[in-house]
């Protein structure tokens, strides 16, 4: 109950706002809110700022509730300016807004704004179009009024989001601006027996003469008339017990005994009974109640008027004077006990792993790697024991979870590391044992020897094989062919058998004498066939992976031995024999083929040149042997001279 103190401080308030002006705006009141419509050219600042000095904010509009109750009050600031504003929309701002750098967010209803008043972002939306992108400054949302159309509950005013203007400079067709105030409950209007008038004054410093519902704290000025007699009562909204509020008056105001019922229905609220000698009183009908004002009725059944919200239900104490309201399971009241939210369940722990929390109730889960066991229980999942492995190789199982591994050889790769990458040993420290070649495998690898060698018994170096290439027998010897010329011996090579790379043997051709002309062409000498300058590579495999080094090379430890590819080895050294030897005698035929077709061509050209000799006499057929001396004989009449020889 509110004090005689209380009672003088808000009539002094009151005094305070009887002389505020409500020019040019509009109030519309509901359940615990108002709802202000102002006309001025304001930007979305100054706009904050009149409703933040009067104790409220720009409107929100969360709900089509909401949209409805701003639509009124826009259609009535229009009813009071008593102008024709045309056809042009107007705009009025409301508290959606977006700040600068906070760019837009297409997959939200409310496209990135937010409420200047703070609370979560709401689902109900009336976006007039696309919202731009620009994050470069600051955006605010008006209503879009068109005074050509009455309003109607489905044509609700459409969002239009634009800068916010500045002062002096509000934006394009900014008129006015929406405020709304919150308490926490409402009175009844009040209701006059007789001629008179009542005006409210309100805490944001609207006053007038009409409200559905009167917010807490409101001060009315009745002013009553009766046959040139006036009379002023001064009345304040006040909470007379939790979630109940008075005037604190009993029986109507400005009862006049000339009109009885018949003015405003005495103020009653349902019934009105006249007595004999002009007076009357208030009733209800049955199954309602009078209450303490002795005008308004509420029912017997105090569940009549459905107090209770939600899924809550109500239900009527003793006597019908009090009410309670109930959840069902899973529910309990909220702060106002008269609506239900979920109990959280889980919060008691009662599962043994996972608890979901749901409408009304509640359920267990298990966590990754384990899978229900009975009632409320949980058991580990073996991984590894499932028919496709989550590894690529080895598979461990451990409590709700596995762990994978790689045999040696292989390292754990992939995103969630149960997959096995062969590792290179020949790009590390393994692979330089080699002292040739060293050729990875799948888990492993093994060191190779080229032809000609063979690997050592420490399985990491290479020797020279052992196999000999054939030896020559002696220097090559010219064969009388019995015309005048002689043939050339083939030519044979010897590999010594303990020769190092190094002293690799060359074929190198024979030199023989020949028949021909100097003038003859000679054939050109095959190339020298050099053997590799370095040691050749060495091929060896590792069958295992548990190895240690002894003496600077590797060696197995037990799990396995080095197993030498020697059959490769001595396979490569007979193919690169053959192929020497094939090689030589290839070059050596196309020699002979050459002195065969040059002597050929030679004796050719001189029994032509014999042919085009032909004889001159007789004579020409003979030859002419040497003279030689002759005797001398004794002298006679027939010598020419002495001495001369016949």
């Amino acid at each position: 109950m509110a004090t005689s103190a209380d009672l003088l401080l808000l009539l002094l308030l009151g005094q305070s706002w009887v002389g505020a002006s409500a020019d040019r705006e509009a109030v519309v009141c509901a359940d615990t809110a108002c709802y202000t419509a102002h006309w001025g050219k304001l930007s979305a600042a100054e706009a904050q700022l009149r409703c933040s000095d009067n104790g409220g904010n720009l409107a929100t509009v969360k709900s089509e509730e909401e949209a409805q109750h701003t639509q009124r009050a826009l259609a009535q600031l229009l009813k009071l300016l008593k102008a024709p504003l045309g056809s042009r929309i107007s705009k009025f701002w409301i508290g959606l807004q977006r700040d600068k750098g906070k760019c837009l967010d297409p997959n939200l209803p409310l496209k990135g704004f937010s409420w200047v008043s703070g609370g979560e972002d709401t689902l109900y939306t009336n976006w007039h179009k696309e919202v731009k992108t620009s994050c470069i400054s600051k955006r605010c949302v008006s209503l879009l009024l068109d005074p050509s159309l009455p309003p109607q509950a489905g044509r609700l005013p459409k969002w239009s989001e634009s800068p916010c203007g500045s002062p002096g400079a509000p934006g394009s067709n900014i008129e006015g601006f929406v405020c709304k105030f919150i308490f926490k409950g409402m009175c009844r209007p009040l209701a006059l027996g007789g001629p008179g008038q009542v005006n409210y004054t309100t805490p944001f410093h609207a006053t007038t003469s009409s409200l559905e519902a009167v917010p807490f704290a409101t001060m009315a000025n009745v002013v009553c008339r009766d046959e040139g007699k006036s009379g002023q009562h001064y009345l304040v909204c006040l909470e007379k017990e939790p979630h109940v509020f008075d005037w604190g008056s009993s029986g109507p105001l400005c009862v006049s005994s000339k009109y009885g019922c018949n003015f405003n229905n005495g103020g009653c609220q349902q019934d009105c009974f006249e007595g004999g000698d002009g007076s009357f009183r208030c009733g209800c009908r049955p199954g309602f109640r009078l209450l303490d004002d002795l005008v308004s009725c509420a029912s017997r059944n105090p569940c009549s008027s459905n107090p209770c919200r939600g899924i809550a239900t109500c239900v009527a104490g003793p006597q019908g004077k009090d009410y309670t309201c109930r959840c069902p399971p899973g529910y309990q009241l909220d702060s106002s006990q008269q609506d239900c939210i979920d109990v959280d369940e889980c919060q008691g722990s009662p599962c043994p792993q996972e608890c979901v929390n749901t409408p009304g109730g509640f359920h267990c889960e298990c966590w990754v790697g384990y899978e229900p066991s009975g009632e409320e229980t949980c058991q580990d999942v073996d991984e590894c024991a499932r028919d496709s492995s989550p590894c690529a190789q080895n598979c461990t199982n451990t409590e709700g979870s596995f762990v994978c591994s790689c045999q040696e050889g292989y390292i754990l790769t992939g995103e969630d590391s149960t997959q096995c990458l062969d590792v290179n040993e020949c790009e590390g420290q393994q692979g330089r044992l080699c002292q040739g070649l060293c050729l990875n495998t799948q888990g492993s690898f093994y060191c190779s020897c080229r032809p000609g060698w063979e690997l050592a018994p420490d399985k990491v170096s290479c020797i020279v094989s052992s196999v000999t290439t054939g030896s020559s027998t002696g220097p090559p010897q010219d064969e009388d062919t019995g015309d005048g010329e002689r043939k050339s011996a083939p030519l044979t090579t010897m590999s010594s058998p303990t020769m190092s790379p190094e002293d690799t043997p060359k074929v190198v051709p024979t030199m023989r004498r020949s028949s021909l002309p100097h003038n003859t062409p000679i054939m050109p000498s095959p190339p020298e066939m050099l053997a590799p300058t370095r040691p050749p590579d060495i091929q060896m495999e590792l069958s295992t992976y548990d190895r240690t080094v002894i003496a600077g090379h590797e060696e197995s430890t037990g799990g396995g031995d080095f197993v030498a590819k020697q059959s490769d080895g001595t396979d490569g050294q007979k193919l690169l024999l053959f192929y020497i030897l094939g090689t030589v005698v290839a070059i050596l035929l196309l020699l002979a083929l050459a002195l065969g077709l040059l002597i050929y061509r030679k004796r050719r050209a001189r029994r032509e040149e014999m042919k085009e000799k032909k004889p001159q006499s007789a004579a020409d057929s003979y030859s002419w042997v040497p003279e030689r001396a002759e005797g001398r004989a004794k002298e006679n009449q027939y010598s020419p001279t002495p001495g001369t020889d016949c």
